[in-house]
């Protein structure tokens, strides 16, 4: 009898053991008051860099310089947008109609607009213009269920709305530690975000910038979980209940 209870014992033990798993806080900014927060996070200003696609509308009271700005633009990056738009090239500048090669690297989108407004009043009578970035892109990869690279097209995206789009994170990603890897002014900038804390949102990497990228790194458990020992626990534990079968079955006799 003595011998067939410890079979049990150790049999429950073994499956006590393998069940067990760190805890960990799923829910997104659970430190939060009853009250709520505000995030007082104002998104950055977009600055125009190498390779981003434009979209450049001018509306005028002449309507062929209008039709002659507006229709004349280069195709979009890879097809990644369905607009048409002015590619800034290696040399910081795009090709306007009636202004030619103009310096655009460098500004920010409301500064470029003034400045191509002031310089098309020489042409057009009262132009408005208007930029938007067709190639603002955030890419998020690691433990969320629709791991991909993203085209934003109001260029205002935080980062609850990136992990919104890639479907959310996996039961193994780690809201305590989300990773967002940025390039700013040629270098690489990194920074861990804790989304269980709602001061998170006051960080500068809550809002997201251009080309940003977020990493949901995955939790321990998973490791262990596909680890080979772990793989083959499930056979061991098999074999060890069916040895605890036969032995009560031996002891009976």
């Amino acid at each position: 009898m003595m011998k067939k209870i410890n079979l049990y014992s150790i049999l429950s033990a073994l499956l006590l053991v393998t069940g067990c798993a760190g805890s960990r806080d799923l829910v997104y900014f659970s430190n939060m008051a009853n009250s709520g927060a505000v995030n007082n996070n104002i998104p950055g200003t977009v600055i125009i860099h190498q390779k981003d696609i434009l979209s450049v509308t001018v509306n005028s009271s002449n309507p062929e310089s209008n039709l002659l700005f507006n229709s004349n633009k280069t195709a979009g990056a890879n097809n990644q947008s369905n607009q048409s738009g002015y590619k800034v090239n290696e040399k910081g500048m795009v090709n306007l109609p009636l202004i030619g090669d103009y310096k655009i690297e460098g500004l920010t989108i409301e500064d470029a607009q003034a400045d191509i407004s002031k310089k098309l009043s020489a042409f057009v009578k009262n132009p408005v213009v208007d930029i938007q970035l067709l190639n603002f892109k955030i890419s998020v990869i690691g433990e969320v269920n629709k791991p991909s690279t993203f085209i934003i097209t109001n260029e205002n995206v935080n980062l609850l709305e990136a992990l919104g789009m890639a479907g959310d994170m996996t039961v193994y990603g780690r809201r305590d530690n989300v990773l967002v890897i940025r390039n700013e002014n040629g270098r690489k900038t990194m920074n861990r975000l804790n989304l269980n804390n709602v001061e998170a949102m006051d960080s500068p990497y809550f809002n997201l910038k251009q080309n940003d990228i977020v990493y949901v790194e995955p939790d321990k458990s998973k490791a262990v979980e596909y680890s080979q020992n772990t793989r083959m626990l499930p056979v061991v534990i098999a074999s060890i209940s069916a040895l605890a079968v036969l032995a009560a079955v031996l002891l009976k006799r």
